[in-house]
């Protein structure tokens, strides 16, 4: 159980120009990377290091302000090197459900808003930015993942956050299904044929014969 201190690294997020194809893990097309080397004591010195490199590559990236920035990560207990390798392999379960419960996020935003399908990039907004500004900004919220808790702490907890909003999506996905199955329902008995809709707008009481027991009012439908 080697002992590692503390996560001290220097991070530099990088927006991609549409031209430059990057493979991810999950063999899609990334847009962002990070790129991480060790603080060496000095976090700035190896920042500008860094930028200095990069910069010999500028045509591979976005033409805006927030093509490369700093990305900005705190000093983070590691722990056990024991446990480090095995919340790399916990990590990537997690990231790959992120993703997944992220997708289908998406996807059912874009079912609600069904004839404004076009508008759903207007809506995918971080915290009231486009995710992309939002991820160039990003600073880490120490009230929800408290830089004194352990790896494996802030990893449970993300779990758990991510747990929640995919049980929320199935949630409100299934009565948001319901609502919508009803009103096509009722749609469909107020525009459909005759076979279908409701008559009681179209045939009135005092055209049938009440109370009879010879008499039976039948109403039939004939095509035009």
């Amino acid at each position: 159980n080697t002992r590692c201190q503390h996560l001290n690294v220097v991070c530099l997020l990088l927006q991609l120009a549409p031209s430059t194809k990057v493979v991810c893990r999950s063999d899609r097309m990334s847009q962002f990377l990070i790129i991480s080397v060790p603080a060496e004591g000095n976090p700035d010195n190896a920042y500008s290091r860094l930028v200095s490199y990069i910069s010999k590559y500028s045509g591979l990236l976005a033409s805006d302000q927030h093509a490369m920035t700093r990305f900005s990560i705190p000093v983070l207990k590691v722990g056990t090197l024991d446990v480090l390798v095995g919340l790399s392999e916990e990590l990537a379960k997690l990231d790959s459900f992120t993703e997944s419960v992220t997708r289908k996020l998406v996807q059912y935003m874009g079912e609600v808003l069904e004839e404004q399908r076009h508008k759903l990039e207007d809506n995918l907004n971080v915290g009231g930015v486009p995710p992309n500004v939002y991820v160039a900004k990003f600073q880490w919220d120490c009230a929800k993942y408290p830089t004194k808790q352990t790896l494996r702490a802030l990893h449970d907890i993300l779990s758990e956050q991510v747990t929640r909003i995919e049980k929320d999506l199935r949630t409100k996905s299934s009565a948001y299904n319901s609502i919508k199955g009803t009103l096509q329902s009722i749609e469909r008995k107020q525009t459909g044929s005759l076979l279908t809709r409701n008559l009681a707008d179209i045939v009135k009481k005092q055209q049938f014969i009440l109370g009879s027991e010879y008499l039976t009012t039948l109403v039939v439908v004939v095509p035009k």
